[in-house]
């Protein structure tokens, strides 16, 4: 079975150009520890509720501060046509929760979880209980 069968397509977003008052704000409302951030249709990082908390509290404060200054950059995602185990195997060793999905184009397409996979892939499931990781 490949990602883009189990995945959510309905992903909340932030801008890098946002407020992490209003970012935190979005997560709070949705339940959610992270967001994708996206420029136009490219995804450009990922803010997570402890980015918020590190870079943005502990330095002075998110009052007047963007996405952009607190983001992580460098952005760990899997394509909409790979397959589920692997991605799997991949966020075991990765230790992530969640993974944004981007097509052939890298544009987000969506985001996939443990919860999509535990839900939708039984065999996924098991390998994600195990915590096997295959070499990259």
């Amino acid at each position: 079975m490949i990602i883009e069968n189990i995945m959510s397509r309905d992903v909340q977003t932030v801008r890098p150009d946002q407020s992490l008052r209003e970012a935190a704000q979005t997560m709070r409302t949705l339940n959610i520890g992270s967001l994708p951030v996206r420029d136009h249709d490219r995804l450009v990082g990922m803010l997570t509720d402890r980015d918020i908390v590190v870079r943005g509290v502990a330095e002075g404060g998110v009052e007047g501060r963007t996405v952009s200054e607190v983001m992580s950059p460098a952005v760990k995602y899997c394509y909409a046509s790979d397959d589920v185990q692997d991605i799997a195997r991949n966020m075991a060793s990765l230790e992530v929760r969640r993974l944004p999905v981007v097509d052939a184009d890298k544009r987000l397409v969506g985001i996939v979880s443990l919860a999509n996979m535990v839900h939708s892939e039984p065999a996924a499931a098991a390998v994600m209980s195990q915590g096997v990781a295959t070499p990259h």
